[in-house]
């Protein structure tokens, strides 16, 4: 069981990580927060040190999963199937590059129910995972004795 400190800490981080997203989304006119970003934080606050949780995960994870959406959606349209298949494709892609990263596997789905352009890969995308893995840094290197990240 984890230590009150650490519980209200991992909540904290969440609440600063998607505050902050939300934040300069409305500031910029610009979408950085992604739905799978809240189970992103839920990751990489309450259990920084896994490896689902390090950098080259998040970042390459959110990527490569919104890329097979959004490549699955141009080239088949939006149907159910092609759905399932991007999803499915994601989970298989993750696997082989070595940057599992749970919360990402539901991008494809975002892409299929949103039907963005290209643009999505990059705002939200890519810049939303990259200020969570920033932030989460900063974060745990200034609250916990242990280095964030374990490796990038």
């Amino acid at each position: 069981m984890p230590t009150a400190r650490a519980v209200l800490l991992a909540g904290l981080g969440g609440v600063v990580a998607i505050s902050l997203l939300a934040g300069l989304s409305a500031w910029l006119s610009t979408p950085l927060v992604l739905g799978s970003f809240g189970a992103t934080c839920v990751l990489v606050f309450a259990y920084p040190d896994v490896p689902f949780s390090q950098p080259r995960n998040i970042i390459c994870g959110h990527v490569l999963s919104s890329l097979i959406g959004l490549a699955f959606l141009a080239v088949f349209g939006p149907h159910w199937w092609a759905a399932g298949l991007a999803a499915g494709t994601a989970i298989v892609a993750m696997m082989l590059t070595r940057t599992v990263h749970p919360p990402a596997g539901s991008n494809p789905v975002i892409v299929f129910l949103a039907q963005p352009g290209w643009g999505f890969l990059l705002y939200p995308t890519l810049l939303g995972a990259v200020l969570i893995t920033l932030l989460a840094a900063c974060y745990h290197n200034a609250t916990r004795e242990a280095n964030y990240p374990k490796y990038w």
